[in-house]
């Protein structure tokens, strides 16, 4: 990474009102610190040796780890998967977090047991500042419900199971 990139990245993050963000690549290690308009921007720039291994970093709360959770969900779903094949797995577009109402005093978009068509907003996933409204692609009813209010989602995360019939 050149130092002209290293200028953009620091533009880039200051436009973007995150508070730090932290990158590590093969031989850099970064790390930008943005505070109020008052305050100064940090930035920290590390080459790592190459050829020598980076020591772990402690992940910060422990008791948030989503593989305690996970555990228990996936033990469920391969006990019952021939259950769920007759349903339809509805996934998240994209990586955000994920909101069941439009705003925290308004009811849930879908509940379990609700009918939905196609076009209708079955949730709501925030990206970098974004709110974007997650529409059905098929019509049926909801019969399960696999994530949280205000959860993390990644990628391709199977969100609602709806049976088409």
């Amino acid at each position: 990474m050149d130092l002209k990139e290293i200028q953009n990245l620091i533009k880039f993050v200051a436009k973007s009102g995150a508070s730090e963000v932290k990158l590590e690549m093969d031989d850099v290690k970064i790390t930008i610190k943005t505070g109020g308009e008052d305050s100064k921007e940090t930035t920290f720039v590390q080459q790592i040796p190459v050829g020598t291994a980076v020591p772990p970093q402690p992940v910060a709360p422990a008791p948030v780890a989503p593989t305690t959770p996970a555990a228990p969900v996936a033990a469920a779903e391969s006990s019952s998967s021939d259950d769920n094949s007759k349903y339809i797995t509805i996934k998240s577009p994209i990586i955000g977090t994920l909101y069941r109402k439009p705003s925290p005093d308004k009811p849930t978009f879908v509940e379990v047991g609700d009918s939905i068509k196609e076009g209708d907003v079955l949730c709501i996933i925030e990206a970098m500042k974004l709110f974007n409204e997650i529409e059905s692609e098929v019509s049926g009813k909801i019969v399960k419900v696999l994530v949280d209010e205000a959860s993390p989602v990644e990628f391709d995360q199977p969100l609602f199971l709806v049976d088409p019939s």
